[in-house]
């Protein structure tokens, strides 16, 4: 079976890739068949533009790094997974002995080697070797579809946790990407009353406000802080979650923020952007960033599994696997009302 190789810039293919040779069992790993990969924006970001900050693609590297499969395969000293288990897989893994990891903050360990992330091969590939501590067993009423969701969604629960989400705060999530969007699940879930969602498109924002109690706006059409003012009797939101990536939104997630407000940044910046420090003092504003996630998968299949999350209405298009260039052109093209693209392998 093929791969899902990102040639160089501009330049996908399909063809044989040796991997699975270049990649033995240990006594604690499993071997996954790849059942359903997401599309990130990282994955297009690398095919539109080759590269991304201080990663850029040298050398051929296979795509996708949010994932689902089933364990056909298991290492001896393996406890907790057996061959025939559905699973989703966390893609980062990060060096057991760096002292990030060793303070509990893997995720920005700076030895970390992420799926898709280059040099490091992603997944749209037939089966993947991976270590049994960043596997985790689907419950029966979790989906292929939705474990690969766990990924993206696993972002969001890191910026609910990071934001120290209380019951009742309003928060103000900017963007309604997939990113955005399982931020805004997360919030709500993790006790927020109210969330706005802010983006230009109205299909994403009418899917925005059919996920729970959510106001949308549209900051093509209405100033944002104005809204947000007169929705809050002046006051502002308690957090400020910035997803679009956008350097306009987010040199100004101090505007709508209450005293003694929270600010998440979650969206990547490719470029410096302007910080008003001083709207951030007079606020006393605490501000956070977020890196990818950390102990937050073994949550989110929780949550999805409970029905406190339901990141189904989310997906919004799946191609077959002889499809996947077809999808990253589509992908890329970024089609209105579009929020999360998968493809399924052949089983």
């Amino acid at each position: 079976m093929k791969s899902l190789v990102l040639e160089e810039k501009g330049k996908l293919s399909l063809r044989d890739y040796p991997i699975e040779r270049e990649e033995p069992m240990g006594p604690r790993d499993v071997r996954i068949k790849l059942h359903t990969v997401g599309i990130c924006g990282s994955d297009v970001h690398y095919y539109t533009h080759g590269g991304i900050g201080v990663f850029q693609v040298k050398a051929p590297m296979i795509l996708g790094h949010e994932a689902s499969g089933t364990v056909v395969e298991v290492g001896p000293e393996v406890t907790t997974l057996n061959e025939g288990d559905r699973v989703c897989m966390e893609p980062g893994i990060p060096d057991p002995n760096s002292r990030a990891t060793r303070m509990g903050m893997y995720n920005i360990d700076p030895a970390v080697r992420f799926w898709a992330t280059p040099p490091v091969h992603g997944i749209l590939r037939p089966t993947v070797v991976h270590p049994e501590a960043f596997t985790f067993k689907l419950p029966d009423n979790v989906s292929f579809a939705e474990a690969a969701m766990v990924e993206p969604l696993a972002v969001g629960v890191h910026a609910a946790t990071k934001a120290q989400v209380k019951p009742g705060d309003i928060a103000l999530v900017i963007g309604a990407g997939p990113i955005g969007l399982v931020t805004a699940l997360s919030a709500l879930a993790a006790g927020c009353a109210r969330v706005f969602v802010s983006d230009i498109d109205d299909r994403k924002l009418e899917l925005a406000a059919s996920l729970g109690p959510i106001t949308p706006i549209n900051v093509a059409k209405q100033d944002l802080t104005q809204e947000i003012l007169k929705a809050t009797d002046g006051w502002g939101v308690e957090i400020v979650l910035e997803c679009s990536g956008s350097p306009k939104a987010a040199s100004g997630v101090f505007d709508p923020l209450c005293p003694g407000g929270r600010v998440v940044f979650i969206g990547s910046q490719v470029h410096d952007i302007p910080y008003s420090v001083g709207k951030a003092m007079v606020r006393e504003a605490r501000v956070e960033h977020v890196f990818r996630y950390a102990h937050v998968f073994p949550r989110c299949v929780a949550m999805l599994s409970s029905g406190a999350i339901d990141v189904k209405p989310l997906i919004t298009r799946t191609f077959a696997f002889d499809e996947s260039v077809h999808a990253f052109e589509v992908a890329a093209a970024a089609p209105p009302g579009e929020v999360k693209m998968q493809i399924e392998l052949p089983q």
